[in-house]
């Protein structure tokens, strides 16, 4: 097993690049060398001149508008079928498909997509962890929590516009006038 460092991106950027290949048979470690290729030419290709962001052409790519966001679904639906090729746990997958929905949502918005998927890399991410579960299956406990976490703040969220449209709905009743 190999580690390396990459500075893909803010948050990840100490974070250690797992390689597993010499443990995995020859399918498996051919799938995740060139899903580390297409990551790092779609996340991490490009350097930013004058900095050390670096960028992928799949923020250049979604600039064109549904064809760029159509070849990033497509990108993602092969990082996901790896994914499940290699028969990481349920938790890993779930992990990894909202990885990579956050980043089709967010990244179909005109422009500001674009901005995020320069940043947010799903792709790099999404091999990443893929690589950490196949290098400690036994890591996958912490997929499970990150997904309770997850879980919670969703349900957090939902009661929150709940109350939100509520309340907006009760002001509105009482300003038009409306009573039962």
């Amino acid at each position: 097993m190999n580690t390396s460092r990459d500075s893909a991106d803010g948050a990840d950027a100490d974070a250690p690049i797992v390689t597993v290949d010499a443990d995995l048979d020859p399918a498996t470690a051919a799938d995740l060398r060139r899903l580390r290729d297409l990551s790092h030419l779609l996340d991490d290709s490009i350097r930013v001149p004058g900095t050390e962001f670096r960028v992928g052409i799949e923020p250049l790519i979604g600039l064109l508008p549904v064809v760029g966001d159509g070849f990033g679904l497509a990108v993602s639906a092969y990082v996901f079928a790896v994914a499940t090729r290699t028969g990481v746990p349920r938790a890993t997958l779930a992990r990894i498909a909202f990885v990579l929905w956050l980043d089709a949502v967010v990244g179909s918005v005109p422009v500001l997509g674009d901005l995020f998927d320069a940043y947010w890399k799903a792709n790099l991410r999404s091999t990443r962890l893929l690589e950490a579960r196949l290098a400690d299956p036994a890591s996958a406990a912490a997929d499970r929590r990150y997904l309770r976490r997850l879980a919670a703040v969703v349900v957090v969220l939902t009661l929150v516009v709940a109350a939100v449209l509520v309340t907006l709905a009760w002001w509105l009743v009482r300003t038009l006038g409306v009573s039962g």
